[in-house]
């Protein structure tokens, strides 16, 4: 259920896009009829309708979600809370300024602030945050906390680098395209990569000073 409302923001933002881009006028008239006023000039193009709508629904998704588990009761992770808030400013952005660059920085934004916490909280603080959320489930050496820890710190970084390179260089439609698949098939990769080395390491007879 978590994953699926993880993941919720991000599909419906595709799905949006996807029956906008091949509606497109449709979708302009809809989008100026219920959304003019939140844009500069009061009018919306074919062109732009389909990035400004899955924009309008991915911040409406992310506001929803944050809300649904606050009056459950659940803890908000710092990284629903980073991406509320850079979809709201971002979003905005792209809503006004009927610019579909500022979603496009998105992601970039969320990578590379979840970077910046992860390093920090290890650099200055001495705090793993990979060992935070997974130390319940695995025991495994100081060191080799450290190392995912950091490993996770390149991966963001790399992905918010990758994120730009496909948006700048390629067409939106591509872009949602890879938005969607891409970064999460390099997630699942990642993910397995990490757990192919961290699998020596998940013994009973594993000490706290192992080296790798």
């Amino acid at each position: 259920m978590k994953l699926l409302l993880d993941f919720l923001p991000l599909i419906l933002f595709f799905g949006t896009f996807k029956y906008a881009e091949g509606h497109a006028d449709a979708a302009a008239a809809f989008a100026t009829q219920h959304f003019g006023f939140l844009v500069s000039g009061g009018q919306v193009g074919p062109q732009e309708a389909p990035v400004l709508l899955a924009t309008v629904v991915v911040m409406i998704a992310t506001l929803l979600q944050a809300l649904l588990l606050k009056l459950r009761g659940q803890k908000i992770d710092l990284m629903l809370w980073i991406s509320l808030a850079l979809v709201v400013v971002l979003g905005g952005a792209t809503i006004w300024f009927h610019s579909e660059t500022f979603i496009k920085w998105k992601p970039t934004g969320l990578y590379w602030a979840m970077a910046l916490v992860f390093a920090i909280s290890q650099r200055f603080f001495n705090k793993n945050l990979i060992q935070a959320m997974l130390g319940k489930e695995l025991q495994l050496p100081a060191p080799v906390w450290r190392r995912l820890n950091w490993a996770w710190v390149g991966f963001f970084a790399v992905m918010g680098v990758l994120n730009l390179y496909v948006a700048y260089h390629f067409s939106t439609s591509t872009w949602a395209n890879f938005k969607v698949f891409g970064t999460t098939g390099l997630m699942l990769l990642f993910t397995l990569v990490q757990g192919l080395y961290l699998s020596k390491y998940l013994g009973d007879d594993v000490k706290e000073d192992a080296k790798p």
